[in-house]
């Protein structure tokens, strides 16, 4: 029954694909209502089409928008218990209102005064955070106080205490994604509030995380170290060899040695040290660059994804919808939307001088379950 509690309705159509309707049929139909069942036949293009017809559509959050919106709650909604976190969730339009940017995926700008804390809590929601810009906050996992700067992506998978706090006296901006709309539909999230005040060593500020110091050597893995828990066990993998791994990728590239995924298209993807898998079970997380000038083929697979714009610009086009993009702007691909990205002439100097593009997604959730397809126009 719906969630009104208001009975199923069936009709008799008078259709190529369907059974004639007559005074039987109307009367089958009636009885199937009062127990509450429906048959297959009047609703197999709706549950079985021929691809995927995602829920979500494409979608632009311009970043100077949302950071202006950010600031704004600042003056206003205070960070503590209850609301936690002064979070502002994107809500896909085709969503029905939902603070979901797909069906699978949260994302959400947070935005943190100078002395300001975020209080600890857990909850059984995948998370992470990527810094577009600024540093000076320290998100403390488990006790262990790791530095936030741009282009840091730091993990952290669920039922881990955490809570965040500024040191310094300029505000922070960061992108939050989760996988809480998976787990709200699969119907096996569980939160729980923690200390109201991290300890002193706890507000520390230290360059490295002690999960940096042990786990952040490439290729490197710590024998004494027993990771049995889901999730990667670094905190924070760094700008600096992100940035060094697109560049090396181009350079090898340059020399006729290959090593992109396609001409002028480098990418990495995070993962857990500890077993070469994602960094987060539910959630893929990826490094895009694309030298100026060059388009990637369109492609499609089945899941969702979200992307935010590092750096450069560019044209981005999902489906029949097509962008101009810039740093910091989010945008949303849909299960089996075609998407492509085409580099470009910054307004703004360009570390890299190419199209930077931090991606998230639910790959491997399809994955798991052998739901994956993928189709490369080219």
């Amino acid at each position: 029954m719906s969630v009104d509690d208001s009975p199923v309705r069936l009709q008799a159509v008078a259709a190529p694909d369907q059974p004639d309707v007559t005074p039987d049929l109307e009367r089958l139909y009636r009885g199937f209502e009062e127990e509450l069942l429906v048959p297959l036949w009047t609703q197999i293009g709706d549950l079985m089409p021929a691809h995927p017809r995602s829920q979500a559509v494409p979608h632009l959050w311009k970043w100077e928008a949302l950071r202006k919106l950010a600031e704004q709650a600042g003056d206003l909604v205070p960070v503590g218990r209850g609301g936690e976190r002064r979070a502002i969730a994107l809500a896909n339009p085709a969503l029905g209102g939902r603070p979901f940017a797909t069906p699978t995926l949260w994302a959400a700008i947070q935005y943190l005064l100078p002395g300001e804390d975020a209080p600890e809590h857990r909850h059984t929601q995948h998370a992470f955070r990527f810094v577009v810009e600024g540093s000076g906050v320290w998100t403390v996992v488990g006790g262990d106080p790791v530095p936030m700067n741009r282009g840091d992506f730091l993990p952290q998978a669920g039922w881990n205490w955490h809570a965040h706090h500024n040191a310094t006296a300029e505000p922070m901006a960061w992108i939050d994604g989760l996988d809480i709309p998976f787990q709200y539909l699969t119907e096996t999230q569980f939160f729980e509030f923690g200390r109201d005040q991290i300890s002193a060593e706890e507000r520390d500020t230290p360059r490295r995380s002690r999960s940096e110091r042990l786990w952040g050597h490439p290729g490197l893995r710590p024998l004494a170290a027993q990771h049995l828990t889901a999730g990667s066990p670094l905190l924070a993998y760094k700008w600096e060899f992100t940035d060094r791994a697109l560049a090396d990728q181009l350079a090898l590239e340059r020399e006729g040695h290959g090593g992109t995924v396609e001409p002028g298209h480098a990418a990495v993807r995070y993962t857990n040290p500890a077993d070469g898998r994602d960094a987060l079970p539910t959630i893929r997380t990826e490094f895009h660059r694309v030298v100026r000038g060059a388009d990637t083929a369109p492609v499609r697979e089945t899941g969702s994804s979200v992307y935010q714009v590092f750096d450069g610009a560019g044209i981005v086009t999902v489906g029949d919808t097509k962008w101009s993009v810039t740093r910091g702007d989010l945008f949303v691909v849909p299960s089996w939307a075609p998407f492509s990205v085409k580099s470009e002439a910054s307004s703004t100097d360009s570390d890299s001088g190419a199209l930077d593009l931090f991606r998230f997604s639910d790959s491997p959730i399809f994955e798991a379950l052998q739901l994956d397809r993928k189709e490369v126009a080219r």
